[in-house]
């Protein structure tokens, strides 16, 4: 193996493959622009192209994330026969409306939200194959219940007992349509996109008990964005989208990511030092930006300034046990934060964390284990107490999962020896340049080269 330079993003979403190597750090310090949401990105380059280009022209997403999952979403739509350039960090898509090609196959890599986002507006199509080039991974999460709901509004449809490969073709009308929210509110955010497109559009009754509302709302915002009229109930079991609708607009401008910035807020929360991140809306819709309460409240000194969040760190932190369902792609990041606070942390209602890249319950469980850390779960609940140090000096597996690397590369940075984490270019799927970013507050890792498997 040979060490390299930090990588880039590639824009085909197939990079070198690494290791890293975290070395313990003494401080962070320093001032970063918090990168593009991951989750408004897909949204709005989805809703970019279902926009007819003939009419409206062009859309401009500005400020474009470059994770795999942006990649991953522009390369589906440009198969789709979607115009995409890149210009600068932006994105300039020209879009196809409610016709999207058919008999297209299209390989959304390991994004479970793009393949979802995907498959609704697939029912506008016929002939939509859905592949993925991750079999044990994107290939074995559920897509059942959405699969179930278009069957339902008059779709024809194939599946691996509802799981990819994946075909469906149209045409649907709308109407009412019950959907599960149980395991992912993804299955609900696909209906969304396709409902102001259909002749009847979709009185959405979202069933059982509704995970990530935040997730909802901020597709309830991306359709504002273009132009497209939706009421929700109060709880969002109930959204109404009426049909006969065009998406319209010229620019939308992507906010922060909160996820991956729950990482970095983590990250200067644990280790002393001063680490100012912008770019982080106070107001914003994403569940994620609940990571500064939480951080707050084990302790944390963070202070706002209109989009800029400072944080002092190396105070004492204190155990707090919270329902993590709002914000579950930022349990993983305030993890780290758990395992050196003092007292015993739980994370409540997080189920769906099993059905992410990798089961997020057990597999950090072990992880955190194996680091030394004391650890229990239950089916809906992780609980980890904290410890004033970890040794470091071994090699923690990565899972194929960019949050759980963000986490492990935090503990490395608290550890007293050196930390390998494998296959840690995964992280590109949501934050290609968290490394970069760590390395200017202060971090140094050294990355192992690979072989590709």
């Amino acid at each position: 193996m040979t060490a390299l330079h930090p990588p880039h993003a590639h824009a085909d979403g197939m990079p070198d493959t690494f290791d890293i190597v975290v070395h313990p750090a003494r401080e962070l310090r320093g001032t970063l622009r918090a990168q593009p949401s991951k989750n408004y990105t897909t949204r709005y380059l989805l809703a970019a192209a279902l926009t007819e280009s003939a009419s409206n022209g062009p859309v401009r997403v500005i400020g474009v994330a470059t994770s795999e999952d942006a990649a991953a979403m522009l390369r589906c739509l440009a198969d789709w026969g979607a115009g995409v350039e890149l210009v600068g960090d932006d994105a300039v898509i020209r879009g196809f409306g409610a016709n999207p090609k058919a008999g297209v196959t299209l390989n959304p890599g390991n994004a479970g939200a793009v393949a979802r986002f995907l498959m609704g507006v697939a029912a506008l199509t016929t002939g939509t194959q859905f592949v993925t080039d991750y079999p044990d991974s994107l290939g074995k999460r559920p897509q059942g219940d959405l699969l179930e709901a278009l069957e339902r509004l008059g779709a024809t449809m194939s599946s691996d007992a509802g799981k990819l490969p994946i075909g469906i073709s149209g045409p649907v009308r709308g109407g009412r349509l019950d959907v599960s929210a149980e395991k992912s509110s993804q299955y609900a955010s696909a209906l969304m996109f396709l409902a102001p497109l259909l002749p009847d559009g979709l009185d959405l009754r979202l069933t059982g008990d509704i995970k990530s509302h935040a997730p909802l709302r901020q597709t309830l915002d991306t359709l504002a964005a273009f132009g497209i009229q939706a009421s929700a109930s109060e709880d969002l079991s109930r959204i109404s989208i009426p049909g006969g609708q065009t998406y319209k607009a010229e620019r939308v401008m992507v906010p922060g990511d909160y996820p991956g910035s729950a990482a970095i807020l983590s990250a200067a929360a644990i280790l002393p030092g001063e680490v100012r991140l912008g770019n982080l809306r106070e107001n914003d819709l994403q569940g994620e930006r609940e990571a500064v309460a939480v951080l707050r409240q084990m302790g944390a000194d963070i202070e706002r300034s209109g989009d800029t969040l400072t944080v002092r760190g190396g105070t004492p932190l204190k155990a707090v046990t919270r329902d993590g369902d709002g914000f579950t792609d930022a349990v993983q990041a305030l993890s780290a934060a758990a395992a050196f606070a003092e007292g015993e942390t739980t994370w409540e209602n997080v189920y769906t964390l099993r059905l992410k890249e990798c089961d997020r319950i057990s597999d950090t469980r072990r992880e955190l284990e194996n680091l030394g850390l004391t650890v229990s779960e239950t089916e809906n609940s992780l609980s980890i107490t904290g410890a004033p140090k970890i040794a470091g000096g071994n090699a923690a597996n990565g899972h194929g999962d960019h949050r759980m690397i963000m986490l492990l590369t935090l503990l490395g940075l608290r550890a007293e020896q050196a930390l390998r984490i494998t296959g840690a270019h995964h992280i590109r799927k949501s934050y290609p340049l968290f490394f970069r970013h760590l390395e200017e507050l202060g971090a140094r890792f050294e990355y192992l080269r690979t072989e590709e498997k």
